[in-house]
């Protein structure tokens, strides 16, 4: 029987009743910019959370720029990326491009045009054609798992036939080698783009990789090797007869070549391009079919399917069965690692995300976290695949808090204890003498910049700490997190000692503006600031990528103590208003994500009925520009998700679901227990958007949230919707902080 024909068979065995949710997913959205806006995405043919994730180059991806962009003409290249997000960097990459005629190294040179109709990007396959000088086709074909490749590249009948491998750019001493005999190239990349961000230089570190090829080459060679500066791109290259099918594997590691051999032999055992692909469908299969959808068109059931794939690339996996390469001390470990946390974006809902469609990977997580914490001293906020000091807070604390709060065991705990204590209370090395600027490079790791003067003052100041003010309030929401984490360790003196400490962000609040201030070291107000993320007001007015209004509502587990200092519900909900009307709401980037929510502890759980649906319609589409802002690994993807559902995360660490308004008839979740949980909308519509009544296992629910718990038991929540305002869910309110 053909490989293609069994492969369908077993989709169809999977999926007997409907269609397969993988067709849905549709990797090019994001990779447009367009009136929308950019996510920064890549259309990746890999497992979830893959090590290596293999994508088609169109440009040389650095920090900022990513591979592949939707209106770039050509393609330059394969890559083995490990690139998390747009304003990170790559590190231990390989290129592989198939090509006619001389050889060509440059990505200018080496460049073929490709059309879009020509054209196929799912997370299981991708293929193009690539249009030579000479005006004929090479057809390339890409599967892979979760750290290898599988190519099929069909030449034209005419000229030269070759697959060049790329192991380092210009100013990279990477290496190649070739065994013509065992029809392999084999080499590594050292190249850390992050490499200048955190206090690490990691000089054992390379991305090494396996090449193999079963057709015998007729030709080899390397290229690049004798400059020993490095100056010129590094590689080697095999070359076939005209018009052969080309079959091609990769295998990759950190720890070694002959790991990289070992984990190609042990994913990609046999020569069967059908039988990888099938296996890498049947692995997304398994993670998109936990989510069932009813009452969508099927470009909006594409735009779900597509936020999935892209909450499920994150974090990354980072060790090699059993054993894995530390970016922290350098060495060699036994155990289970991941990497590209993007925890300042992800802590919000991807994180929580995950606990919902891949709880089996949790204690993984944060087992890695206290791993780096262990080997480097703390645990990280952005690992790339080390410590990089960008963005803000020991985020992390969230994480662990979260993992504690909904039951996870299979980690730590005194380790993590340790860990988040030490990110509460210890100030980093050289705390009140740098100013600890955004990618500030040369500084030890930054931990809680400023937290000196937080112990101190009750508030970093904004004259000593740059981002000092979103610092502060952040830091109290970690606060909250330590401790919550303490009470469930059975530390009642530290839990009540950071719970008071974790109001600390009711020390910023200004009542003659209704708005988050920073303050100075000797107790004035600072500038309020200009508009979002401008040098000038960084430092003068102290926020990260936003403003006062921005970052008022921002102590995401104090609401009700901003409720308190606002002067009540109606002042809260006024102020909300003014937020929304005045553009302050800045969806794209990862701060104004709950504020929509926020009207359910006003009161006016209505107003965010209404708020959450206009956000989703304006910042999300169907084709490849429809995402506003960097999908920073996945947090904007698990936003939409949440949302669809109709309910969010706004304090992930605290186990309870804000109630917004879902879009469909029906959204079920396939838990990992076998139960069900399933949110039912009667006479749901674009138009009916407002919630009229709620029961949950048909008992009548008033409260505009649910639980962990509740969702876990495989619970029914059933709304019935409406076309106007109604006061459900009007009458709670939120439980305040004793102050003392």
């Amino acid at each position: 029987m053909p490989r293609l024909l069994l492969c369908l068979l077993f989709v169809s065995a999977l999926f007997p009743a409907g269609r397969d949710p993988l067709t849905y997913v549709n990797p090019l959205i994001g990779t447009r910019r367009s009136s929308i806006g950019y996510g920064g995405t890549m259309p990746f043919v890999s497992p979830p959370f893959a090590m290596t994730n293999w994508t088609p180059q169109t440009r040389q991806n650095k920090i900022s720029v990513t591979s592949y962009e939707y209106d770039d003409p050509a393609i330059t290249g394969f890559i083995g990326t490990h690139q998390p997000a747009i304003w990170m960097g790559d590190y231990g990459y390989v290129t592989l491009m198939p090509q006619t005629g001389g050889l060509q190294t440059t990505p200018e040179a080496r460049r073929m045009a490709f059309s879009h109709s020509d054209e196929t990007a799912s997370p299981d396959y991708y293929a193009v054609s690539l249009r030579t000088a000479e005006g004929a086709r090479i057809r390339a074909e890409m599967t892979a798992t979760e750290r290898c490749a599988f190519f099929r590249f069909r030449f034209p009948g005419a000229g030269v036939a070759r697959v060049l491998v790329e192991s380092s750019r210009p100013g990279v001493p990477g290496f190649a080698a070739v065994d013509r005999k065992a029809g392999e190239i084999t080499g590594y990349n050292p190249h850390r783009m992050d490499a200048h961000l955190g206090p690490y230089k990691l000089p054992n570190f390379k991305g090494y990789f396996v090449v193999q090829f079963r057709q015998a080459p007729r030709n080899t060679g390397t290229y690049g090797l004798e400059n020993k500066d490095a100056s010129a791109s590094r590689g080697a290259f095999a070359e076939f007869r005209p018009g052969e099918v080309v079959e091609v594997r990769v295998g990759t590691s950190f720890l070694s070549i002959e790991q990289a051999r070992a984990n190609l032999l042990r994913e990609i055992p046999d020569w069967n391009f059908d039988a990888v692909r099938a296996k890498l469908h049947s692995a997304w299969a398994e993670k998109l079919d936990r989510l069932e959808v009813e009452g969508a068109t099927d470009r909006e059931k594409t735009r779900l399917y597509t936020a999935l794939y892209h909450a499920l690339l994150y974090p990354r996996v980072f060790s090699e069965y059993g054993r894995y390469y530390s970016a922290f001390d350098d060495r060699i470990h036994t155990g289970e690692s991941y990497t590209a946390y993007s925890i300042w974006d992800t802590f919000r809902a991807e994180n929580s995300l995950l606990t919902l469609f891949a709880p089996e990977r949790i204690d993984g997580m944060i087992t890695a976290l206290l791993q780096n914490f262990q080997e480097g001293g703390w645990m990280p906020k952005w690992p790339n695949p080390s410590y990089t000091n960008i963005m803000i807070g020991t985020h992390a604390d969230s994480l662990v808090a979260e993992a504690i709060r909904k039951g996870f065991r299979g980690f730590d705990r005194e380790l993590a204890w340790k860990a988040v204590y030490k990110d509460a209370m210890t100030p980093p090395v050289g705390d009140t003498s740098r100013r600890w600027l955004d990618r500030e490079e040369g500084t030890p790791y930054e931990a809680r910049a400023g937290l000196t003067y937080y112990k101190q003052l009750g508030y970093i100041p904004t004259d000593k700490i740059d981002e000092a003010s979103s610092r502060t309030l952040e830091d109290s929401y970690d606060d909250w997190c330590v401790a919550q984490i303490a009470k469930a360790l059975g530390r009642e003196d530290d839990y009540r000692f950071f719970l008071r400490r974790s109001l600390n962000d009711r020390n910023l609040f200004n009542p003659a503006l209704g708005l988050m201030n920073g303050k100075t070291s000797d107790g004035r107000w600072a500038p309020l600031g200009g508009p979002r993320d401008t040098p000038g007001n960084r430092s003068a007015a102290g926020w990260t990528e936003g403003d006062a209004w921005v970052y008022t509502w921002s102590p995401l587990h104090d609401q009700a103590g901003l409720i308190q200092l606002m002067g009540g519900r109606e002042a809260y909900a006024a102020k909300l208003d003014a937020h929304f009307s005045g553009g302050h709401n800045v969806h794209n980037n990862e701060p104004s994500h709950h504020y929509g929510y926020l009207y359910d502890f006003a009161g006016q759980p209505w107003k965010t009925q209404a708020k959450v649906r206009e956000i989703a319609a304006a910042e999300y589409g169907y084709d490849a520009g429809g995402l506003d802002g960097d999908d920073d690994c996945g947090q904007m993807s698990a936003w939409l998700l949440f949302t669809a559902m109709g309910f969010y995360p706004v304090n992930p660490a605290g186990g309870e679901y804000m109630i917004g308004s879902p879009m469909y008839s029906a959204m079920s979740i396939r838990l990992q227990s076998g139960k069900t949980f399933r949110v039912i909308a009667e006479d749901v519509s674009p138009r009916n958007l407002y919630i009229q009544s709620a029961t949950l296992d048909g008992k009548p629910l008033n409260e505009p949230l649910i639980t962990w718990e509740q969702i876990q038991s495989g619970a029914t929540l059933k709304f019935r919707m409406g076309p106007a305002p109604s006061r459900w869910g009007s009458d709670w309110r939120p439980a305040a902080i004793p102050a003392n």
